[in-house]
C-alpha cells in the first residue's frame, strides 16, 4: 500500500472508508498520523519514556477493538480521550498501590479499606499528591521511585546515588511522613 495515496484524504474520509471496507490498512493510516500525538499525551501522564511507547501499542489495541464496536465521528478528539483515560487509569493503578500502602498502616483508612468508595479513594489520592510535595526532596524521590515505579532499593541507590541505607531510610521516613501529612489532611 503507498502511503503517500492518502496524504490529501481526510481522517473522516479514512474513518469512513475504514468503516465500509473493514480494511485495517487504512485504519494503520489513521493511526500513524497520531502516533506522535500519543507518544505525547502518555510521556505527559506517565513521565517515562518505555511506559509511554508501552501504553501507545496498547492503545493501538484498544482503538482497533473499540472501532470495531463503536461508530466515531470525530477521530482526533477521541483518540486523545482514549489515550488520556488510558494513562489516567495506569496512574490510578500506581496510585492504587501506594494508597493500600498507606491505608494499611493508617487507623481510619485500615478500619474501611474494604468499603473504601471511590469518591474516598479519589480524597486520599489527591491528599497524597499534595503530601508527597510536602516530603523533603530525597524522600519524594525515593517513595515516588519504590512505590510508583516500582524499583527496587537497589535500582534506586544506583539512579540516584544514595546508598543502600539511605534509600531504606528516606522510604521508610517519608513513608511514615505522608501517613502523618494525609491523617492531617483527613482530618481537617
Amino acid at each position: 500500500m503507498n502511503k503517500n495515496a492518502y496524504t490529501n484524504i481526510t481522517d473522516q474520509q479514512l474513518l469512513d472508508r475504514y468503516y465500509a471496507e473493514q480494511n485495517n490498512q487504512l485504519l494503520g493510516v489513521l493511526l500513524e498520523r497520531y502516533t506522535m500525538l500519543l507518544l505525547g499525551v502518555c510521556m505527559k501522564y506517565l513521565k517515562n519514556e518505555e511506559e509511554a511507547k508501552d501504553a501507545v501499542q496498547q492503545i493501538f489495541l484498544k482503538v482497533i477493538t473499540e472501532l470495531q464496536k463503536y461508530k466515531v465521528d470525530y477521530f482526533k478528539s477521541w483518540l486523545y480521550m482514549v489515550a488520556r483515560n488510558h494513562c489516567l487509569m495506569k496512574l490510578r493503578d500506581k496510585s492504587g498501590r501506594l494508597i493500600k500502602e498507606i491505608q494499611d498502616h493508617m487507623p481510619i483508612a485500615a478500619e474501611t479499606t474494604d468499603a473504601v468508595t471511590l469518591q474516598e479513594k479519589d480524597a486520599i489520592l489527591n491528599h497524597i499528591g499534595d503530601s508527597l510535595e510536602e516530603l523533603t526532596e530525597e524522600q519524594k524521590t525515593c517513595v515516588t521511585l519504590f512505590y510508583l515505579q516500582k524499583k527496587s532499593y537497589n535500582e534506586i541507590a544506583s539512579v540516584t546515588g544514595f546508598t543502600l541505607m539511605q534509600v531504606k531510610s528516606y522510604i521508610q521516613n517519608g513513608k511514615r511522613n505522608l501517613k502523618i501529612l494525609v491523617e492531617r489532611k483527613m482530618n481537617q
